[in-house]
């Protein structure tokens, strides 16, 4: 049986081959996973989760020529997702803060979608660095959004491994980001 994560790859990859059909599952299964992260993030916006997974999808469909299909696919939507999520925050901190007009939403979108580029490109470049003890606790747990149960299934590591993974890896992460000229 195939993990959430090989079967929406395989599902976006065909449909980048030209399968519409699959290319239409990808996205409907997408929505529902990017439903349920976004939930746990916006337990006190639920108004707003809807309108995020139509953004997220969006920006990953716009963007889906430049996903990398050696890098997990999961990572790469959640960093997009997580930057809507992130310009959400910051529009709803000015309007309702400082009451300054909305930017050009393309102006938001083609920021943001850059930015999710980049950012996945650095995740990716000092996560490879990382033992998997390491690097399999912080994909799964603060990237992909797992509970620490879910990462130890697929992992196949303990509980308290993944905890302990998760710490000495975002710490080894922090040294070799404040070493870094």
């Amino acid at each position: 049986m195939l993990s959430k994560e090989e079967r929406l790859r395989g599902l976006l990859l065909r449909g980048l081959a030209g399968e519409s059909s699959a290319y239409h599952e990808f996205l409907k299964e997408l929505a529902a996973h990017l439903r349920a992260f976004l939930r746990r993030r916006l337990a006190r916006m639920p108004e707003e989760v809807e309108d995020l997974v139509q953004e997220s999808l969006l920006a990953v469909h716009n963007q889906r020529h430049t996903y990398d299909p050696n890098q997990p696919l999961t990572a790469w939507v959640l960093a997009l997702a997580r930057y809507k999520l992130i310009d959400l925050l910051r529009r709803r901190s000015r309007t309702d803060l400082l009451h300054d007009p909305l930017p050009e939403e393309s102006e938001l979108l083609a920021a943001s979608d850059e930015e999710a580029a980049n950012a996945r490109r650095d995740i990716a470049k000092l996560l490879d660095g990382l033992p998997d003890r390491h690097r399999l606790p912080i994909l799964y747990v603060k990237l992909e959004g797992l509970s620490v149960a879910e990462a130890a299934r697929r992992a196949g590591m303990s509980e308290s491994a993944i905890k302990v993974g998760v710490h000495r890896g975002l710490k080894a992460l922090a040294q070799r980001v404040r070493s870094k000229p």
